[in-house]
C-alpha cells in the first residue's frame, strides 16, 4: 500500500516528505536508527450489573512515538498532536536523549508489507451501540435463566479498532489496521445459607461483531462462567504438599506464559536476569516439551500482521523437545545480542517504548490420550482453570491460584476443589513433564499481559500435561 491509499495519509495529510523529515530531525542530534510509531485508536466498551447497562463509552485517542537507538542508549518522546511542528519536536527531544553521532536516514521507502490475519467483511464500530449493548444483556439473560442459584451477574463488552503506520530511518514503512472484540461474563452463586462462589468466562479476538453472533454468542460465555460458579459450591479444601498435577487443555497455558515465557523475552536475557540466560542449546525442560510464539495466526488475540516495530511477525520455537532455543526478539534486544528480529516487539500504544514481548504461546500436543494422562495419576491435583499468579523472572519460581480444579484418586476425577495454589519452578515443572496429550487447545481470547506498566493482548494454549511433581498450597 502507498503511503498515499494510507489511513494516515488520508486523516491527516501525512507524506513520505513528512515522514522523512521527522526522522531527520530525530538523528539531528545523535543515535543510528530511528523509527516513528503513528497510531489512532477507537473504542468502545459497554458493561452491566443488577440487569442494567451502568456504563456505555466511545472514545478515539491518537498520537506518535518516536525513538531514537544510539548503541545500547534509547532515547523516546511523543505527542497526542500530530501537527508537523509537535512532531519535529518529539524527535528533537528523542535525539537528545539518545545522543551519540548523527546519522542520515535513509531517503525513501520501500512498498509496505502486505499481510492481513484478520481479513473482517465488517469492523467491530461498524455495528450500532445498540447492537453491542444487546450482547451483554442477551448474557445477562442466559446466565440467570442458566440456575436458581445465581444471584449475580455482571456482563462487558469492549471493542477497538487500532490504525496504526511505523517508518524506520532503515527505509521500511508498515501500516496495519487492527480490529479486536471481547466478551466477558462474571457470575455468583450461592447455595441457601452458604458462601457466594464466582464464576467467570470471556473471549473473543481480532474479530467482528459477527464472531458473537454465530460461532460464539453471549450464552455460550454466561453458561460457561455459571458452570464454574456451580461446581465450587461443593468444593472441598484443597489438600497441602508435593503431588502428581495434570493441567488441563486451553487457559491453563498462562502458567506456561508467565512461568516459562516471560523468562525468555531477549531483554531479561541480554541482562543476564532471567533463569533462561546463556542456555541456548541446553536441556531446559523434558523432551516432551515443544514450546511456540506464533504472533502470525489468524484472527487469534494476540496475533498481528507486523509487530509494533514494523517487523512481520512469525512463528518461533522457543523450546524444541526440551532444549532452549532462542528467545523472543525486539530491534534493540537482537542489535545487543546479534540475533535477527522475531517479530515480538510490542507497546501498549504510541506512549510506551516497544520491548519484547509474546504474542501467542503455547505447547505443542503430544501423542498420549487425555483420559489415559489421568488414568495414570493415583492419587493427585486435576486444574481446569487459572486465576493470577506471581512469577520472579530471576529465579523462575512461581505461585499460581487454580480457580477450578479437582481432585484425582485411582485414576478418576472425583471432588471440586478450592483454594488450590501451585508453588513452583519454571524451569523445574518443565523437567517433570512426563505426559502431554493430543489435544491442544488454544485459550478463547480473553489474556492481557502486563509487564513494566504496559498491557497488551496475548494468546495461551496448551493440551493436557502431567507433571510428576509440583507442590500445591492448600488448608487440607
Amino acid at each position: 500500500m502507498p503511503l498515499g491509499e494510507s489511513f494516515f495519509a488520508a486523516k491527516f495529510g501525512l507524506s513520505e516528505r513528512d515522514l522523512e523529515r521527522y526522522l531527520g530531525e530525530a538523528l539531528s542530534a545523535g543515535g543510528d536508527y530511528a523509527d516513528l510509531y503513528f497510531e489512532y485508536l477507537a473504542t468502545t466498551a459497554v458493561s452491566l450489573e443488577e440487569s442494567i447497562v451502568k456504563n456505555a463509552t466511545q472514545g478515539v485517542t491518537l498520537g506518535v512515538g518516536v525513538r531514537v537507538i544510539a548503541e545500547e542508549r534509547t532515547g523516546y518522546a511523543y505527542s497526542d498532536d500530530l501537527s508537523p511542528d509537535k512532531i519535529v519536536q518529539a524527535a528533537r527531544v528523542a535525539a537528545c536523549i539518545a545522543g551519540g553521532p548523527s546519522k542520515a536516514s535513509k531517503a525513501g521507502f520501500g512498498d509496505a508489507r502486505k499481510r492481513d490475519l484478520y481479513r473482517l467483511a465488517t469492523f467491530p464500530g461498524d455495528t450500532s451501540l445498540a447492537g453491542r449493548v444487546r450482547l451483554v444483556q442477551r448474557a445477562d439473560e442466559a446466565a440467570r435463566a442458566c440456575d436458581p442459584r445465581v444471584f449475580q451477574v455482571q456482563a462487558s463488552y469492549a471493542d477497538s479498532l487500532r490504525h496504526v503506520l511505523v517508518a524506520t530511518s532503515e527505509g521500511t514503512l508498515s501500516f496495519d489496521t487492527q480490529p479486536m472484540a471481547r466478551i466477558g461474563v462474571l457470575v455468583l452463586a450461592r447455595q441457601q445459607g452458604g458462601n457466594p462462589e464466582q464464576g467467570y468466562y470471556g473471549g473473543g479476538g481480532r474479530v467482528s461483531l459477527d464472531y458473537f453472533l454465530a460461532d460464539r454468542p453471549p450464552e455460550y460465555f454466561a453458561r460457561e462462567a455459571v458452570r464454574q460458579a456451580i461446581v465450587q459450591l461443593d468444593a472441598v479444601q484443597a489438600p497441602a504438599g508435593e503431588m502428581t498435577v495434570v493441567l488441563g487443555p486451553g487457559w491453563p497455558g498462562i502458567l506456561l506464559h508467565e512461568a516459562v515465557g516471560h523468562g525468555l523475552e531477549a531483554d531479561f536475557n541480554r541482562k543476564g536476569v532471567s533463569a533462561f540466560s546463556n542456555r541456548i542449546g541446553q536441556q531446559v525442560a523434558s523432551p516432551l516439551c515443544t514450546v511456540i510464539d506464533d504472533g502470525a495466526i489468524a484472527n487469534r488475540r494476540g496475533s498481528l500482521n507486523v509487530d509494533d516495530e514494523g517487523n512481520a511477525t512469525q512463528q518461533n520455537v522457543l523450546i524444541e523437545k526440551g532444549v532452549l532455543r532462542g528467545y523472543l526478539q525486539d530491534r534493540l534486544s537482537s542489535r545487543i545480542l546479534g540475533a535477527a528480529v522475531t517479530g515480538n516487539g510490542r507497546r501498549e500504544s504510541y506512549r510506551h517504548i516497544p520491548m519484547p514481548r509474546m504474542t501467542n504461546t503455547y505447547l505443542l500436543a503430544g501423542e498420549s490420550d487425555p483420559e489415559q494422562i489421568i488414568r495414570s495419576v493415583p492419587k493427585g491435583l486435576y486444574c481446569a482453570t487459572f486465576g493470577g499468579g506471581q512469577v520472579d523472572i530471576t529465579s523462575g519460581n512461581f505461585v499460581f491460584s487454580a480457580t477450578e480444579s479437582y481432585l484425582i484418586e485411582q485414576g478418576q476425577l472425583t471432588r471440586p476443589v478450592r483454594g488450590a495454589t501451585l508453588i513452583g519452578n519454571g524451569p523445574e515443572a518443565l523437567k517433570y513433564v512426563s505426559m502431554v496429550g493430543h489435544d491442544l487447545k488454544l485459550d478463547e481470547g480473553m489474556g492481557v499481559c502486563g509487564k513494566e506498566g504496559q498491557s497488551v493482548p496475548v494468546g495461551v494454549g496448551i493440551p493436557t500435561v502431567k507433571i510428576d511433581r509440583m507442590t500445591v498450597g492448600g488448608t487440607a
